[in-house]
């Protein structure tokens, strides 16, 4: 899924060390479904922020601990983190960087509000000891590769909301765009002879 390339090259961007901890927000979209798998597999203590439906979900994904954010501002978590993966671009760096250790990484799938995520990847890897890091996904036969082996392994499963027909994507991108979905949302086309 397009959800776990980003995903694996995410992950790829990062130094990972068995039992970090790692805090995954949006852990029950197309991207932060496959980062749980992904970090669970690497060894990571993994936090996943999720609404109150999903926190079954994500702890059978491999999460450690799961942050309501119905309940809950996950920013004004006590813990501090290795990494954060904003997988649905909901937050910043300057919320979460109080959550990062010294050295910590903040990684955003979304260029955020006026595209900052940009420049805080140029310029916190100068200043300060906390940085930005937005990966553009590059690697395709890499992160084919590696979600094939996990497959194959039973270490990862797409986690699919729902199925539309090609002839219903303007309802499949509506749905989409209400930022509600977990997992992913697969067009299907018909081959007709």
């Amino acid at each position: 899924t397009e959800g776990a390339h980003y995903a694996y090259n995410f992950i790829k961007k990062v130094n990972l060390k068995s039992g970090q901890k790692v805090l995954v927000n949006g852990a029950t979209g197309a991207i932060g479904s496959a980062a749980v798998q992904f970090l669970e597999y690497f060894g990571v203590n993994v936090t996943a922020v999720c609404n109150t439906k999903n926190m079954e979900l994500v702890k059978s994904l491999g999460a450690n601990e799961v942050i309501d954010y119905t309940k809950e501002d996950f920013t004004k978590d006590d813990q501090t983190y290795s990494f954060v993966f904003d997988t649905v671009g909901k937050s910043s760096f300057a919320k979460c960087k109080p959550l990062l250790q010294p050295g910590g990484v903040y990684i955003s799938s979304e260029l955020g509000y006026m595209a900052q995520n940009l420049f805080l990847a140029l310029i916190t890897p100068i200043i300060g000891n906390k940085k930005v890091i937005f990966p553009i996904p590059t690697d395709c036969r890499g992160s084919v590769l590696f979600i094939k082996k996990l497959i194959e392994q039973g270490k990862f499963k797409a986690v699919i909301d729902r199925k539309y027909p090609l002839e219903q994507i303007v309802e499949a991108y509506r749905y989409v765009e209400k930022g509600q979905k977990t997992g992913n949302v697969v067009i299907t086309v018909e081959h007709n002879n």
